[in-house]
């Protein structure tokens, strides 16, 4: 059959065929219609049975004519059928269409039932760059759907600039519903926090909802003032919701303010406030704190969040017992606590191991490189200079399958970063992994002999293979390992020419 006779066996359908066969042929004729067609599209649109107009819709959207679109397609988007109007939203969509109806119609259906079609709508207005019906922009905020309150969220912030937008924000800020309320209060810009500043201050104790009060405790510590800060102190002494001390706690905390203290210590059994509070006792630092902390992490009762809190506050604080303290953790059965340990140490590496220490860390975090991909980097950060480290490093340069524990291994055997008396014999390693299939490993050995040439000063064994091995890596496909090619090559003529 010919596009014609298609064409013609369509238009004979939509006069005499059933519902579904009506519904077909507008579908069809918009495939394979053309310009002339769109009348008979915009007559289906019309149709009593849904399933027809749904056809309709999207016929007008693949016939590609907007001006008919225009005519129909607003009025579909009102329809008392969902799939008409998902369907009708996805046609003007398509046909970009910009009229003043349009525009309306994506605005009503921010407030519709189905989701689809509020993500729908949200996603035409913003390519359309407008905000649409805004009062109802707005209350996305609170939507239940993911999906749908961050593109609002993103919308907001796309037009915050919107004077009407910023209106309807701060009134929501102060009024609205409490799901919408607590985003809105989160995005209000600090010069509204100012005038808001009498009610937000009743809504910390007033406000029925917790989400909200803790919205507002956010709001409020952002802003510098004696009042604001007494006023989020006092409501931390006398609050007795968890979900409220753990956010007061984790916005107060960084104050380092001795009035934390009390507070901190009565939380810390807290399944969920007790995190937030051992946080803070690192920042209040001080003998109180410190014992404190160092009761949280000798007791095995301690659950793992707030143990996990504890061992990177002490680390922080760098207690002459932290690395006692924080070694054992880090062979924790919670992965959290791994972590709090391995960050608790790591801020102790900016200052440097004690001698006595080194060898204990050491051990410890070679053992236990490849815990968690996601840490490793913090892991080699903690490793870099501890000589004592190399021997377990070199052994397990060959034996690790994790390309990232291998890169790592290698770049700390590295001799810029520590250097032992096996160092000159590490050059075997590094030539190893000049083809390794990961780009990070064959950058961290190519590296590594650059410096192992620079540091030595002697020309390797077998020194013509190894040129050729470098020269070869000029086709890599990354440029980082290709440029440490280079260097490598200019540190071996460098020991040719001493």
């Amino acid at each position: 059959m010919t596009t014609e006779h298609q064409v013609s066996f369509f238009l004979r359908e939509l006069e005499t065929g059933d519902t579904w066969r009506r519904a077909a042929a507008a579908k069809g004729l918009g495939r394979l219609g053309g310009t002339e067609h769109a009348a008979v599209l915009v007559r289906a649109a019309a149709d009593p049975a849904p399933e027809v107009r749904e056809g309709a819709a999207v016929g007008l959207g693949r016939l590609g004519v907007p001006e008919a679109g225009a005519k129909a397609l607003p009025a579909l988007m009102d329809d008392d059928d969902p799939w008409v109007r998902r369907r009708a939203s996805l046609a003007s969509i398509r046909l970009e269409l910009r009229d003043r109806e349009v525009v309306d119609a994506y605005g009503r259906l921010l407030g519709d039932p189905d989701h689809h079609l509020r993500i729908n709508a949200l996603e035409a207005l913003r390519e359309l760059g407008v905000p649409g019906d805004v009062p109802a922009l707005i209350r996305l905020l609170g939507d239940p759907a993911h999906g749908v309150w961050g593109r609002a969220r993103a919308m907001v912030f796309m037009f915050e600039k919107d004077p009407d937008v910023e209106a309807e924000l701060v009134r929501t800020a102060q009024w609205g519903a409490d799901a919408a309320r607590v985003h809105a209060l989160w995005m209000l810009p600090d010069q509204h926090a100012d005038r808001l500043l009498p009610s937000l201050l009743r809504d910390l104790t007033d406000a029925p909802s917790t989400e909200v009060r803790c919205a507002v405790a956010f709001r409020l510590a952002r802003v510098d003032r004696p009042e604001t800060q007494d006023a989020l102190f006092a409501v931390l002494e006398a609050d007795r919701d968890p979900e409220m001390a753990r956010q007061l706690l984790f916005q107060l905390g960084r104050s380092g303010d001795e009035r934390l203290l009390g507070p901190a210590s009565r939380w810390l059994s807290d399944e969920l406030a007790g995190p937030s509070a051992a946080t803070a006792l690192g920042y209040v630092g001080g003998r109180p704190a410190t014992r404190l902390l160092r009761a949280l992490l000798t007791d095995p009762t301690t659950s793992a969040p707030t143990l996990a809190a504890a061992a990177r506050a002490y680390g922080d604080m760098g207690r002459w017992d932290a690395v006692w303290l924080l070694v054992p953790l880090l062979g924790h059965s919670a992965p959290g606590v791994y972590e709090g340990a391995l960050r608790g140490l790591d801020a102790m590496a900016d200052t440097g191991f004690r001698p006595w220490e080194r060898a204990a860390v050491a051990r410890a975090l070679v053992a236990r490189l490849g815990v968690d991909a996601t840490l490793v980097g913090v892991a080699e950060r903690v490793l870099t200079g501890l000589a004592e480290a190399l021997p377990g490093l070199r052994e397990l340069v060959d034996r690790t399958t994790s390309p990232l524990v291998r890169a790592a291994a290698l770049s700390l055997l590295d001799p810029h970063n520590a250097m032992d008396t096996g160092t000159p014999h590490d050059l075997p390693l590094f030539v190893r992994h000049l083809d390794d299939v990961d780009m990070w490993v064959r950058q961290a050995a190519v590296e590594g002999i650059a410096h192992w040439a620079e540091v030595t000063g002697t020309l390797p064994p077998g020194e013509e293979r190894l040129r050729d091995q470098l020269t070869a890596l000029d086709s890599d496909p990354s440029d980082s390992v290709r440029g440490a090619a280079a260097e490598a090559l200019r540190a071996l003529d460098g020991c040719r020419n001493n």
